[in-house]
């Protein structure tokens, strides 16, 4: 398992990280501007520390990487000091959820950033044991990252409720995820069941971009297996979720890594970031909308 755990968890760091960031529209810091070109040279020593023993060697080069998604976190809050104010006042209500989803993309990667460091230090970070921090990097690389920047931008191209559902329930999941790590498998379960809402709400917006659209068979074809794939992995990810709260029989972690976890890596992560990135070299130019993704 650990061998492609560090394989996935290298997809999300070199590929998936740097791709999401240039989907990003609206005010983009400076800050963020150059994260974004550096990143690959940030997540080298990162991608190092997988392949050493675990040691203060290995924490230190983690530690690089841990920083450089700390300084991405803090993107967060100047991207939304520069968006621009409603009449009434900035408030979380007044915040689009395609807004929301994107926020949350960018701090989630520092989550994956501390486990990393722990994990590299053979540190039990808050009684978690080391399996459970390693699996934690590639999770907040995908289903933290990548699942909410997915369902900010379908939200803003087909703004509707399923779409403003999907962006606010992707967050709101994620965030329910950890809680449920500190709380109980019950916790984490009601996290995993909003999670999974949220990203088949993202998987039915695909399927019905599919039906409404002309486009290439290469977006066409990477639309599809993002659907279709991210509800078979969010299946998966329930039946492990309530066999952890229940003791009913589930896949085991091994199991989960090898199913789920590249599914959601290769089939939605990747794909869908590669079909956004080409319907984005594709679309005609629009105007800079008030409160964008």
């Amino acid at each position: 398992m650990s061998v492609l755990v560090d394989l996935i968890v290298m997809l999300g760091m070199f590929v998936i990280v740097p791709m999401g960031l240039g989907l990003i529209d609206g005010p983009r810091p400076r800050g963020l501007h150059l994260l974004r070109r550096a990143w690959p040279l940030l997540a080298a020593p990162g991608a190092l520390a997988l392949w050493l023993p675990r040691s203060p060697t290995a924490a230190a080069l983690a530690t690089v990487y841990a920083l450089a998604t700390l300084a991405l976190a803090l993107c967060a809050p100047a991207r939304l000091a520069a968006l621009p104010r409603p009449k009434a006042g900035l408030s979380l209500r007044s915040l689009p959820p395609s807004e929301i989803a994107v926020l949350t993309a960018l701090v989630t990667p520092s989550v994956a950033g501390l486990a990393l460091v722990a994990e590299r230090a053979g540190h039990e970070l808050f009684g978690f044991d080391l399996d459970i921090l390693a699996l934690t990097v590639p999770h907040f690389h995908f289903a933290g990252f990548a699942a909410a920047l997915v369902a900010g931008l379908v939200c803003r191209t087909s703004d509707g409720p399923a779409t403003r559902f999907a962006a606010l329930s992707v967050p709101l999941g994620t965030l329910l995820v950890l809680v449920g790590y500190f709380v109980d498998d019950w916790a984490e379960l009601a996290g995993a069941l909003v999670l999974t809402a949220g990203m088949w709400a993202v998987a039915l917006e695909t399927w019905r971009e599919l039906r409404t659209g002309a486009r290439d068979p290469v977006t066409h074809g990477l639309l599809a297996v993002s659907a279709v794939v991210l509800v078979a992995t969010m299946l998966l990810a329930l039946s492990w979720a309530l066999g952890e709260a229940t003791g009913l029989p589930h896949p085991n972690l091994t199991w989960m890594a090898a199913t789920h976890g590249l599914g959601n890596a290769l089939g939605f992560a990747l794909c869908s970031l590669l079909a956004r990135r080409r319907l984005r070299a594709t679309a005609p130019k629009k105007e800079t909308a008030s409160w964008p993704v």
